[in-house]
């Protein structure tokens, strides 16, 4: 019923800069929250952004003032602009919604992306 579509992953000079995009579609009625995840080799996915229906974004403390989420409510697509980027930052990124359906408004549902590969080269 829902898709989130991820674009944007890549290779990457340490230093560098990367933008990434979802775009979420189906029978949405409301989207509560976007954001993005990611997962390295070996460790547990964890959040780096997300952006709720205020559009006040929240930030894992490593990635604050290198990373800006952004999000237009109109395309339901959520952004994610990544500048100096670390070899630690290399991870899987997961797009992340948290929204409800035309079909069962009162219920919220957590839906994945299928993830994009961001590698930072040293």
């Amino acid at each position: 019923q829902v898709q989130l579509v991820e674009s944007g992953g890549g290779l990457v000079q340490a230093g560098g800069s990367l933008r990434l995009s979802c775009a979420a579609s189906g029978s949405i009625f409301r989207i509560d929250a976007m954001g993005w995840y990611r997962q390295a080799p070996g460790k547990q996915r964890e959040l780096v952004a997300d952006i709720r229906s205020d559009n006040e974004p929240n930030y894992a403390d490593s990635v604050k003032g290198r990373f800006t989420t952004s999000r237009d409510n109109a395309k339901n697509t959520v952004y994610l602009q990544m500048h100096s980027l670390k070899p630690e930052d290399t991870a899987v990124y997961y797009c992340n919604a948290k929204l409800r359906l035309n079909s069962s408004p009162r219920i919220q549902f957590n839906y994945w992306g299928q993830g994009t590969q961001v590698t930072v080269a040293s």
